[in-house]
């Protein structure tokens, strides 16, 4: 398999977007990051400023709502082309415009929502088809918020109630996007407690490694395999490939899991880490978290 030139950007939703603290009720302690946020690292990486970007509003079921708030969040940063792709069905997905745009833009941006409508309107399209083929060729960026960002990998999540992920055949896998191989990709990880959802979406397929992500925190991944932690939370990183033992495939639905030597890795700003080489690295970006003082 080729090496893609392209760069993923994972996020795992929630995102900074340079809003009012006061206004809009969100208390936001790592300040510092505003700045250097997510969204700046995604247009850093696209070209800068003038690059051309295009948000992909389709998971989501208050489409023009979250289009304005990308708008305003990109403008604040300086960007002057981005557009907004309000996709609501195949026959939408099939259309000449959004095929030339995507062919044109730096970077194509997948929003929150429904993980299952980005897989079931884009599957097998064009529209597909062009994004990856320019994400394997070319220097381009694929970047997803929450469902955006979990649908990135082949095997995807699509169900599971974190209250009850730790029982057999309570977590829902489907195939996603395909961007990336040998991962499955979890959103909103630490705030909705779904660890036991990706130990168990891991355990039935531990081949793969499991990426749960943060709230505004993500990963930036280069060559399908270079991974960076941005943001300014952690990405929690569950490694199943050494399991010793696992019940999983004699227990009936609905019973308990059993499983033994589970590897787990907290990857805070600037900490890395490798798929194929299944390995920790503890400086992948330029800088490390600093240390919060006077937080509350």
């Amino acid at each position: 398999m080729s090496i893609p030139k392209g760069k993923l950007i994972a996020i795992g939703g929630a995102e900074h977007k340079g809003a009012d603290q006061e206004k809009d009720g969100y208390f936001h302690p790592n300040l510092n990051f505003v700045e250097l946020g997510i969204l700046r690292r995604i247009v850093q990486e696209s070209g800068g400023t003038a690059a051309k970007i295009e948000v992909v509003t389709t998971a989501s079921t208050i489409p023009y709502e979250v289009g304005e708030n990308y708008l305003d969040a990109f403008g604040r940063i300086g960007c002057t082309d981005v557009g907004l792709m309000h996709i609501r069905n195949r026959e939408d997905a099939q259309k000449q415009e959004y095929i030339d745009r995507i062919a044109q833009c730096d970077c194509v941006m997948f929003s929150g929502g429904n993980q299952l409508r980005l897989t079931t309107i884009f599957g097998g399209t064009r529209f597909l088809k062009i994004i990856h083929d320019r994400y394997e060729r070319e220097n381009f960026v694929v970047a997803g918020t929450s469902a955006g960002a979990m649908a990135m990998s082949n095997t995807m999540i699509y169900e599971g109630n974190a209250t009850r992920a730790h029982l057999k055949g309570e977590v829902k896998l489907t195939t996603g996007l395909a961007f990336m191989d040998d991962v499955i990709f979890d959103s909103h990880f630490e705030k909705r407690g779904r660890f036991a959802r990706l130990a168990q979406a891991v355990s039935a397929n531990p081949s793969c490694i499991g990426i749960g992500l943060g709230e505004d925190t993500g990963m930036l991944i280069t060559y399908g395999n270079q991974m960076e932690a941005i943001g300014s939370g952690l990405v929690i990183i569950v490694d199943g490939h050494d399991i010793k033992h696992s019940n999983m495939a004699d227990i009936p639905e609905g019973n308990p899991l059993s499983i033994e030597n589970i590897k787990v890795h907290f990857c805070a700003k600037g900490n890395g880490y490798l798929v194929k080489e299944r390995s920790f690295v503890e400086l992948m970006g330029t800088s490390t978290t600093p240390v919060m003082t006077d937080i509350y």
